[in-house]
């Protein structure tokens, strides 16, 4: 999401300078007075309040801040020294899925040094897979969320979704994709008047057949020719997948922060299609020429992963 009129801001920016003048609590925006990392119930709260704003849309916890947008007594030093991984890890255990939707931010209000959560939009919701339980007074146990629950934010709590939030997402994703659309119109439209679309016999379908009709997206009849393979086939592999093939192959240890820094490393993202494709719906997938491409750096230096890893740490 880019918001910014005249200067262009990114969403990271833009929820960050929303928080810090709120008065209260919002769908995209929580405010939490303190967060023990040594406490299981602080801990399963706030996985509901992180998943229910990822599947709303993305938004920031902040960290340090009462209700009403004051800042608390709470140290965040201690949050601060946890490594990234260690959020990752306790939210995965409890979606079945890798979670770095998230970055981990310093703000500043007051003088006082605040921890924030960035959380990114989920394009498909996250379902609990494991409930949320910590025990209570009196040995009693309590349940943050349940199996198989799904949250989203009403408001400002984080409660299990309704059949309004589903056609938000659907809603959402839609207009994701009619803007990708428009795009792609106007740049037919605005094309100088010597370019030239055609449009291609119906009997022309993606393929990777041997025989299926090479076509040509370019006007230059010098460039080479090639057909349309279908992605799930040249792209085959999911985050996880790549980091067990690494971690069997290499014989180490990588857990899905090492995966994001590479990537952001690397400039990993749809720009580089012989590398990552992006489906309008769910998560990016990964061709082997990444993979391979991985082994080669890491043969070069056995540290490489750790390295990238510490350099993104430091920022």
């Amino acid at each position: 999401m880019v918001i910014g009129n005249p200067i262009m801001k990114t969403f990271r920016e833009h929820i960050i300078e929303k928080a810090m003048v709120a008065k209260r609590e919002s769908k995209y925006i929580e405010f939490k007075e303190s967060f023990d990392p040594d406490s299981n119930q602080d801990w399963c709260e706030n996985i509901k309040d992180i998943i229910a704003i990822a599947n709303s849309g993305g938004g920031i916890i902040v960290y340090g801040l009462r209700n009403a947008g004051s800042v608390s007594s709470f140290n965040s030093s201690k949050l601060f020294k946890l490594d990234t991984a260690v959020f990752t890890d306790k939210i995965s255990k409890y979606i079945d899925a890798v979670f770095c939707n998230f970055e981990i931010v310093e703000i500043k209000k007051d003088k006082s040094k605040l921890f924030g959560l960035v959380i990114e939009d989920s394009r498909i919701p996250f379902v609990f897979c494991k409930p949320g339980t910590y025990a209570i007074n009196d040995g009693k146990q309590k349940n943050a969320f349940s199996q198989g629950t799904i949250y989203f934010r009403h408001g400002a709590k984080s409660e299990p979704c309704n059949s309004t939030d589903l056609k938000d997402v659907i809603e959402r994703n839609l207009e994701l994709i009619k803007k990708s659309w428009l795009g792609n119109i106007r740049k037919v439209v605005s094309a100088p008047s010597d370019y030239r679309v055609e449009v291609l016999s119906a009997k022309v379908t993606p393929s990777d057949a041997p025989n299926a009709t090479p076509i040509r997206i370019t006007n230059d009849i010098s460039a080479p020719s090639y057909r349309l393979e279908d992605p799930n086939i040249t792209h085959p592999y999911r985050q996880k997948d790549v980091i067990n093939l690494l971690q069997k192959d290499l014989k180490i240890k990588l857990n899905s922060f090492h995966f994001r820094c590479v990537k952001k490393e690397y400039k990993i993202d749809g720009s580089r299609p012989d590398m990552c494709w992006i489906p309008n719906f769910g998560s990016p997938q990964f061709s082997p020429h990444y993979v391979k491409f991985l082994k080669e750096e890491f043969k070069k230096d056995n540290k490489l992963f750790d390295k990238i890893r510490a350099k993104y740490l430091k920022r």
